[in-house]
């Protein structure tokens, strides 16, 4: 067998394997319900410089420990200029779990996480900053969905984006 074929093999045997690890998400905001989100804010227009909202603000009290919504690995903890304090987790089906508005980072990048870790509080940070105290959450898948593009403003970008009210609505 050609050392290409091998590659190619394993990469195929890595994504499939990351593809059939169970993603069983839990409310990432200790404590919070239904009544602390809007249901129909995911992909809501208009919605600042992003143009539309991709994802959920889940509103807690300044300080509600955040706890990772999956297992998987913390490939950033840190700042960026519009999520302010920020981290971002791989999770199963090759999936990114963005957590954004963060008043501490309690968790470092590299790090393994479960849904029993604390890897943060609800806070302000970056544009959030004068409006009260939430979490932004966004999934963000790798493999693109295709199925998913439509003709809404940005429609093209939710191949990549999943609603995340859908998951934790079941819990």
């Amino acid at each position: 067998m050609k050392k290409r074929s091998k590659i190619g093999i394993i990469i195929l045997i890595i994504l499939m394997i990351g593809l059939l690890i169970p993603q069983d998400l839990s409310m990432p905001v200790v404590g919070a319900g239904k009544s602390d989100y809007n249901s129909e804010s995911f992909w809501y227009y208009p919605w600042g410089r992003s143009v539309t909202h991709k994802g959920v603000d889940i509103f807690a009290k300044e300080g509600a420990v955040i706890k990772s919504a999956t297992t998987g690995l913390v490939l950033y903890a840190g700042k960026m200029a519009i999520g302010g304090k920020v981290i971002l987790v791989l999770g199963p089906k090759w999936r990114l779990h963005y957590y954004a508005h963060l008043k501490d980072i309690d968790i470092s990048p590299f790090s393994i996480v479960d849904k029993t870790d604390g890897i943060g509080t609800v806070g302000t940070s970056g544009n959030a900053a004068g409006k009260p105290p939430h979490l932004h959450y966004s999934i963000l898948t790798l493999l693109p969905y295709v199925w998913k593009i439509d003709n809404d403003r940005q429609g093209w970008k939710k191949m990549f984006y999943l609603n995340p009210i859908e998951f934790i609505e079941g819990i």
